[in-house]
């Protein structure tokens, strides 16, 4: 590493911490309809895509770990299982988000 080249430190357990309670909050405000209050938590420079309206998020568990918090869940009413892999900025703020997402269930009655 020359000296035109930053360091970049690793997040203090505040900042992750900050950052789980950002992405509990980003899916009660996305599923209760408030994007304002999504808004409120993304990084200005935030890469995030528009949420699907109509939709709830069932968190089974989140994973977090630095500037990076995992969220696993189930979204209904279309079935599908999902891990969200949530980037934070230095503030704890959300500035991106990537989705892996399952293929529906099929029922089997």
């Amino acid at each position: 590493m020359n000296s035109r080249q930053a360091r970049r430190l690793p997040p203090s357990s505040l900042i992750t911490d900050s950052g789980v309670d950002h992405v509990r909050l980003a899916y009660h405000y996305l599923d209760t309809g408030d994007l304002d209050g999504f808004s409120s938590l993304l990084d200005e420079d935030a890469r995030l895509e528009s949420p699907a309206p109509g939709c709830r998020h069932h968190i089974e568990r989140i994973v977090a770990s630095g500037d990076c918090v995992v969220a696993i869940g189930r979204l209904t009413p279309q079935q599908v299982d999902f891990v969200d892999v949530f980037t934070l900025s230095t503030e704890g703020m959300l500035s991106s988000r990537r989705r892996y997402a399952a293929p529906p269930r099929v029922s089997t009655r």
